[in-house]
């Protein structure tokens, strides 16, 4: 079970949300009893390694780090300049100059190398597949690697590169959509979930939409063996995203969600807002292309206090988030985890349960009285609602 492989409390992972996970954020959620995660998508080498290294001073509990698997975009200079027009009204707004040049860094090798050094024993993969060459060198250091898949055809070629899980990515999940097989395919979870447990033989994660305790326990019983969580989580107070942002999350209302590639050329679910309505037919650059050409509206945005231009990452069921608290508060209230010692407690004694019953009923009909005793089988039930805690 991942619980045990992971040395975790609960089967959770927090989701590795890049460019909002910290290090304070990160050791919370893993003091906390889940796996925390490092979203290292938009980091360098040194800064994944900096990044590790100050989690460490927080927590002596395992985590996670995620990568987003690099592609070198094809530049085309003529959809390059057609997409720093379509975001030219934005920056004469905020009173901003274009960005005038953007350079695509390979960063992938100094994150891996990254992880390797600092021992970090679990290593996920966002936006496709690592090479074989990669894998091999992450295994040889004893790195659980994990990747994530949005379709069945996805979750078999992440268990064919020998991956050891693979997180199914349902469609209702914020932020980035993992795929990286086309066409781009929003399959909601648990009809995910269906298609595809009994074809892998690796563990699943599912991923998406999970809010309620009712959510993840229907995960967790649809073939999951943990599952992680991230928008839920964007309001604890451990994390540490602007005021504006948490308040989004808490006022966001039922189907106010978005898949677009405006802000960075890769498809993600966020809150709509005006910039995304504007840039719905709008030319955009391939990521990362178009996330180095919309970084400064996105961050005086933030600054001016402006949510309408801001790329506010959430799933669709954002709308169930009520409330603020600490990391082990929402765990503690919300989440039904299944507690493998409890079931066998609670099986064993259900068992003498049942047991004694049929010896009163055998007795009866020894003394010729007929009992129906329609309560013998009834303990097995508390078996299945006590296991969750």
């Amino acid at each position: 079970m991942l619980q045990t492989t992971f040395d975790i409390q609960y089967p959770i992972i927090q989701a590795p949300m890049a460019g909002v996970t910290s290090p304070k954020f990160v050791a919370a959620c893993a003091e906390a009893g889940l796996l925390g995660s490092i979203g290292a998508g938009y980091l360098d080498g040194e800064q994944t390694k900096q990044f590790i290294q100050e989690v460490k001073k927080l927590t002596t509990k395992p985590f996670a780090v995620n990568l987003f698997v690099q592609e070198e975009p094809k530049i085309d200079v003529e959809v390059l300049q057609q997409a720093r027009m379509a975001l030219q009204p934005f920056y004469d707004e905020l009173g901003l100059s274009p960005v005038q040049s953007v350079i695509s860094k390979e960063v992938f090798a100094g994150q891996v190398q990254a992880v390797i050094e600092e021992k970090v024993a679990i290593c996920s993969f966002t936006f496709g597949l690592p090479s074989p060459a990669i894998l091999k060198q992450l295994k040889d250091h004893g790195v659980y690697t994990i990747g994530t898949a949005t379709t069945l055809e996805e979750a078999i070629l992440v268990e064919q590169a020998g991956m050891n899980a693979v997180v199914l990515q349902g469609g209702e999940a914020g932020g980035h959509r993992g795929s990286f097989t086309d066409p781009l395919q929003l399959i909601p979870l648990h009809d995910l979930l269906q298609q595809v447990v009994g074809k892998v033989a690796i563990p699943i994660i599912a991923a998406g939409g999970l809010v309620t305790k009712e959510d993840i326990q229907k995960a967790l019983e649809s073939g999951a063996q943990a599952v992680q969580i991230g928008t839920a989580l964007l309001v604890a107070d451990e994390c540490e995203i602007s005021p504006l942002y948490k308040n989004a999350v808490l006022a966001s209302k039922e189907q106010q969600t978005t898949i677009t590639l405006a802000f960075t050329g890769k498809p993600a679910r966020g809150l709509a807002n005006d910039f995304t309505k504007r840039m719905e037919d709008a030319t955009v650059a391939p990521y990362p292309l178009q996330n180095y050409l919309t970084t400064t509206i996105r961050k005086e945005s933030a600054e001016q206090g402006n949510a309408e231009y801001l790329s506010m990452w959430m799933g669709e069921n954002s709308h169930l988030i009520q409330q603020t608290d600490t990391v082990k508060k929402h765990c503690a209230q919300t989440i039904i985890i299944f507690n493998p010692r409890r079931a066998l407690y609670i099986c064993i004694e259900s068992f003498f349960f049942v047991e004694r019953h049929i010896l009163l009923y055998t007795r009866g009909r020894r003394n010729g009285i007929t009992r129906r005793i329609k309560s013998c089988w009834s303990g097995t039930s508390r078996c299945a609602s006590s296991c969750f805690l």
